[in-house]
C-alpha cells in the first residue's frame, strides 16, 4: 500500500499565511479605496478562524470592485476552508483572467484541484505558479505531493530535492520525499529522511509509521515494531485513525500474535 503524502492541511496553511502577510501592511496603514478596508477585515476574519465572515466580507469586496484579483484569490482560499471546492475554482480562475501572472491564483488552483483529485490539473498550475515565483519551495513542495499522488514518484523526487534545496529546514519535505523512495523501493535514503524529519521535529507522530515501512523492507522487523509501538504512543487519534489501526495490525504480525 502506497502512503499518501502530508498535503492538503499544511498547503492550506501555507496557502492563508501567503494571503495574511499580503494584507499586514495593508490593514496598518488607511486604506486608500472602501474594498481595501473589507479586504483587510477578510484577511483577519481567515486568520481568527471565521471563515463565514470572511466570505461575507470577500463578497462585499467583490460588489464594489468586481475587477480585483486579490478578492476573488481571497474569496477562493474561504471557500476552500468550506470545503466548496468547485466554486473555489471558479474564484481562481476569474482571478487568472484578471491578472495571468498571479502565483497566488494558479497556486490555491492547484490546492483546489488536489483537494478534488485531480492532481494532473494541480500538477500543471503549480508549474504555471512557478513561472511568477520560481524560488517558492512550497511551491515544488506541492508539486511533488501532487505527482506523488499520481504514483510520479520519480518527478516527486526531483521536486522535493528542489524545495529542500531552498529551505533544508522542512520536515514535512524530507517526509514525503521519504515516502517517495519508499514508493521506488528504496528504503535506505528513505530511512534517513524519516530519521532528519524526527531530528527536526521529534513530534513529528507519521514519521514513525513511515520509519516503520522504511525498517520494514529492509528486514528489520524489531526495530520496524518499536517504530510502530513509537507511533501508536504519539499519533492524534483523530487524525491518524486509519494508520493507526494498520500500526496494530502490523505490530501483531511482526510481535506473532
Amino acid at each position: 500500500m502506497r502512503l499518501k503524502p502530508l498535503t492538503f492541511l499544511l498547503s492550506l496553511l501555507s496557502a492563508l499565511a501567503l494571503v495574511l502577510s499580503a494584507f499586514t501592511a495593508l490593514a496598518a496603514k488607511a486604506p486608500e479605496h472602501p474594498a481595501q478596508e473589507l479586504l483587510s477585515q477578510g484577511a483577519a476574519a481567515l486568520a481568527q478562524g471565521n471563515t463565514q465572515l470572511a466570505l461575507e466580507k470577500f463578497n462585499e469586496v467583490l460588489k464594489l470592485d468586481p475587477e480585483l484579483p486579490e478578492g476573488y484569490i481571497n474569496r477562493g482560499i474561504a471557500r476552500m476552508k468550506l470545503e466548496q471546492y468547485v466554486e473555489a475554482v471558479e474564484d481562481f480562475d476569474q482571478a487568472v483572467k484578471l491578472d495571468p501572472q498571479a502565483a497566488e491564483a494558479f497556486y490555491n488552483r492547484a490546492l483546489a484541484y488536489s483537494r478534488s483529485g485531480l492532481y494532473d490539473k494541480a500538477a500543471a498550475d503549480y508549474t504555471q505558479a512557478l513561472k511568477f515565483a520560481p524560488k517558492d519551495w512550497q511551491i515544488f513542495y506541492n508539486r511533488g505531493n501532487a505527482y506523488l499522488d499520481q504514483g510520479k514518484s520519480d518527478l516527486a523526487l526531483k521536486d522535493y530535492d528542489q524545495a529542500l534545496k531552498i529551505n533544508p529546514q522542512a520536515p514535512e519535505v524530507y517526509h514525503n520525499r521519504g515516502l517517495a523512495y519508499l514508493d521506488l523501493k528504496k528504503p535506505v535514503p528513505a530511512l534517513a529522511d524519516f530519521d532528519k524529519v524526527l531530528e527536526l521535529n521529534p513530534n513529528f507522530a507519521r514519521a514513525n509509521f513511515s520509519k516503520a515501512k522504511a525498517l520494514e523492507q529492509l528486514g528489520r522487523k524489531e526495530e520496524a515494531a518499536a517504530a510502530y509501538r513509537r507511533f501508536l504512543q504519539t499519533g492524534d487519534p483523530a487524525a491518524d485513525a486509519d494508520l493507526l489501526q494498520q500500526a496494530l495490525e502490523r505490530l501483531k504480525t511482526l510481535e506473532g500474535k
